[in-house]
């Protein structure tokens, strides 16, 4: 069961909706692992912004909020 759970920008469904299938379900499959660990080895913590991180997936970037009160990851 996952810890977290996830919600997306409008914007960021709109990206992933342009990408092709392929990449599109490499990212979800990153973004789907982020619900048991919010902050994996491979995430970059944002200067100059709280709580926001970076994945790197390919040549994408995921850019997300973790709101560990609510325990919801924003991308």
């Amino acid at each position: 069961m996952a810890d977290y759970s996830v919600t997306f920008a409008r914007s960021a469904r709109k990206e992933l909706e342009k990408l092709p299938s392929s990449a599109a379900r490499r990212i979800i499959e990153h973004i789907e692992a982020l619900l048991i660990n919010p902050r994996p080895t491979r995430s970059v913590k944002l200067q100059g912004n709280r709580n926001f991180w970076r994945i790197r997936v390919g040549d994408y970037r995921v850019i997300y909020r973790v709101d560990d009160a609510t325990r919801i990851i924003d991308v």
